[in-house]
Protein backbone atom coordinates (compact mmCIF):
# COMPACT_ATOMS: atom_id res chain seq x y z
CA UNK A 1 0.00 0.00 0.00
CA UNK A 2 1.48 3.47 -0.73
CA UNK A 3 0.64 6.32 1.23
CA UNK A 4 0.79 9.96 -1.22
CA UNK A 5 1.93 12.76 1.78
CA UNK A 6 1.49 16.18 0.36
CA UNK A 7 3.15 18.98 2.14
CA UNK A 8 1.71 22.52 1.61
CA UNK A 9 2.97 25.43 2.77
CA UNK A 10 0.46 28.68 4.45
CA UNK A 11 1.94 30.73 2.40
CA UNK A 12 0.40 28.54 -0.75
CA UNK A 13 -3.00 27.56 1.04
CA UNK A 14 -3.35 31.36 1.42
CA UNK A 15 -2.77 32.28 -1.76
CA UNK A 16 -4.93 28.95 -3.20
CA UNK A 17 -7.99 29.87 -0.51
CA UNK A 18 -7.47 33.69 -1.79
CA UNK A 19 -7.96 32.75 -5.32
CA UNK A 20 -10.60 30.45 -4.89
CA UNK A 21 -12.49 33.22 -3.26
CA UNK A 22 -11.50 35.24 -6.35
CA UNK A 23 -13.50 32.26 -8.68
CA UNK A 24 -16.62 32.34 -6.50
CA UNK A 25 -16.77 36.46 -6.09
CA UNK A 26 -16.72 36.24 -10.03
CA UNK A 27 -19.51 34.61 -10.31
CA UNK A 28 -23.10 36.41 -11.72
CA UNK A 29 -24.97 34.17 -9.60
CA UNK A 30 -24.03 32.25 -6.11
CA UNK A 31 -26.03 29.34 -4.40
CA UNK A 32 -26.30 29.84 -0.43
CA UNK A 33 -23.88 26.67 -0.40
CA UNK A 34 -20.96 29.16 -2.76
CA UNK A 35 -21.96 32.05 -0.43
CA UNK A 36 -20.87 30.20 2.94
CA UNK A 37 -17.60 28.23 0.88
CA UNK A 38 -16.55 32.03 0.22
CA UNK A 39 -16.62 32.98 3.51
CA UNK A 40 -15.26 30.01 4.53
CA UNK A 41 -12.66 30.14 2.31
CA UNK A 42 -12.03 33.85 2.86
CA UNK A 43 -11.04 32.93 6.67
CA UNK A 44 -9.17 30.06 5.14
CA UNK A 45 -7.08 32.53 3.36
CA UNK A 46 -6.59 34.93 6.13
CA UNK A 47 -5.68 32.50 8.93
CA UNK A 48 -3.34 30.98 6.89
CA UNK A 49 -1.62 34.14 5.86
CA UNK A 50 -0.72 35.00 9.74
CA UNK A 51 1.44 32.05 9.70
CA UNK A 52 3.46 33.10 7.36
CA UNK A 53 6.19 33.88 9.26
CA UNK A 54 6.98 37.08 7.13
CA UNK A 55 3.33 38.23 6.97
CA UNK A 56 2.78 42.11 6.20
CA UNK A 57 0.53 44.75 7.41
CA UNK A 58 -0.24 44.74 3.77
CA UNK A 59 -0.94 40.88 3.24
CA UNK A 60 -3.39 41.96 6.32
CA UNK A 61 -4.44 44.18 4.62
CA UNK A 62 -5.38 42.93 1.53
CA UNK A 63 -7.00 39.91 3.63
CA UNK A 64 -9.17 42.41 5.60
CA UNK A 65 -10.90 43.71 2.17
CA UNK A 66 -11.58 40.21 0.89
CA UNK A 67 -13.11 39.35 4.06
CA UNK A 68 -14.99 42.63 3.92
CA UNK A 69 -16.21 41.99 0.07
CA UNK A 70 -17.16 38.58 0.25
CA UNK A 71 -19.89 39.63 3.20
CA UNK A 72 -20.80 42.66 1.08
CA UNK A 73 -21.44 40.05 -1.37
CA UNK A 74 -23.29 38.29 0.98
CA UNK A 75 -25.15 40.67 2.31
CA UNK A 76 -23.87 40.52 5.77
CA UNK A 77 -23.33 44.04 5.91
CA UNK A 78 -22.17 44.30 9.84
CA UNK A 79 -19.98 41.64 9.38
CA UNK A 80 -18.45 43.12 5.74
CA UNK A 81 -18.42 46.95 7.97
CA UNK A 82 -16.45 45.06 10.74
CA UNK A 83 -13.43 44.03 8.46
CA UNK A 84 -13.39 46.81 6.27
CA UNK A 85 -12.63 49.11 9.57
CA UNK A 86 -10.22 46.01 10.75
CA UNK A 87 -8.72 47.08 6.76
CA UNK A 88 -8.55 50.79 7.49
CA UNK A 89 -7.11 50.47 10.74
CA UNK A 90 -3.95 48.41 9.56
CA UNK A 91 -3.51 49.98 6.56
CA UNK A 92 -3.56 53.35 8.24
CA UNK A 93 -1.37 52.36 11.27
CA UNK A 94 1.19 50.88 8.83
CA UNK A 95 1.09 53.78 6.16
CA UNK A 96 0.97 51.32 3.09
CA UNK A 97 0.83 52.39 -0.51
CA UNK A 98 -2.32 54.45 -1.16
CA UNK A 99 -4.07 51.43 -3.23
CA UNK A 100 -4.22 49.84 -0.32
CA UNK A 101 -5.76 52.25 1.52
CA UNK A 102 -7.84 53.35 -1.29
CA UNK A 103 -9.25 49.98 -1.04
CA UNK A 104 -9.50 50.34 3.09
CA UNK A 105 -12.48 52.95 2.08
CA UNK A 106 -13.99 51.42 -0.84
CA UNK A 107 -14.62 48.55 1.50
CA UNK A 108 -16.24 50.76 3.92
CA UNK A 109 -18.22 52.94 1.52
CA UNK A 110 -19.71 49.56 0.00
CA UNK A 111 -20.66 48.38 3.64
CA UNK A 112 -22.20 51.43 4.77
CA UNK A 113 -23.78 51.54 1.36
CA UNK A 114 -25.22 47.92 1.86
CA UNK A 115 -26.50 49.37 5.69
CA UNK A 116 -28.01 52.27 3.93
CA UNK A 117 -25.65 54.42 5.45
CA UNK A 118 -25.65 56.76 2.59
CA UNK A 119 -24.27 59.76 4.24
CA UNK A 120 -21.09 57.18 5.43
CA UNK A 121 -20.81 55.59 2.10
CA UNK A 122 -20.43 58.99 0.25
CA UNK A 123 -17.84 59.92 2.56
CA UNK A 124 -15.44 57.08 2.19
CA UNK A 125 -15.99 56.78 -1.53
CA UNK A 126 -15.02 60.26 -1.40
CA UNK A 127 -12.07 59.35 0.85
CA UNK A 128 -11.12 56.61 -1.81
CA UNK A 129 -10.98 58.63 -4.17
CA UNK A 130 -8.37 60.86 -2.80
CA UNK A 131 -6.63 58.22 -2.10
CA UNK A 132 -7.01 56.60 -5.97
CA UNK A 133 -5.89 60.17 -7.31
CA UNK A 134 -2.18 59.49 -5.27
CA UNK A 135 -1.75 55.69 -7.49
CA UNK A 136 0.70 55.72 -9.84
CA UNK A 137 0.16 52.86 -11.93
CA UNK A 138 -3.20 53.80 -14.14
CA UNK A 139 -4.66 49.95 -14.42
CA UNK A 140 -4.84 49.96 -10.57
CA UNK A 141 -6.11 53.45 -10.18
CA UNK A 142 -8.72 52.61 -13.03
CA UNK A 143 -9.77 49.37 -10.97
CA UNK A 144 -10.24 51.22 -7.61
CA UNK A 145 -12.72 54.00 -9.02
CA UNK A 146 -14.72 51.42 -10.89
CA UNK A 147 -15.24 49.76 -7.97
CA UNK A 148 -16.12 53.04 -6.17
CA UNK A 149 -18.59 53.58 -9.31
CA UNK A 150 -20.31 50.19 -8.80
CA UNK A 151 -21.36 51.12 -5.22
CA UNK A 152 -22.57 54.24 -6.53
CA UNK A 153 -24.55 52.29 -8.98
CA UNK A 154 -26.47 50.26 -6.28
Amino acid sequence: MTTITTTFSHRQLAVNCFNAVWDLLDLNDRTKEEEEKMIHLGHTSFWHWTQVEEHTAKNLSIGYWQLSRVYAIAGLGERSLYYAKRCLSVSLENDIEPFYIGYAYEALSRANALLGYTESSIEQAEQASEYAKKVGDEASKEMLMKDLQEIERN
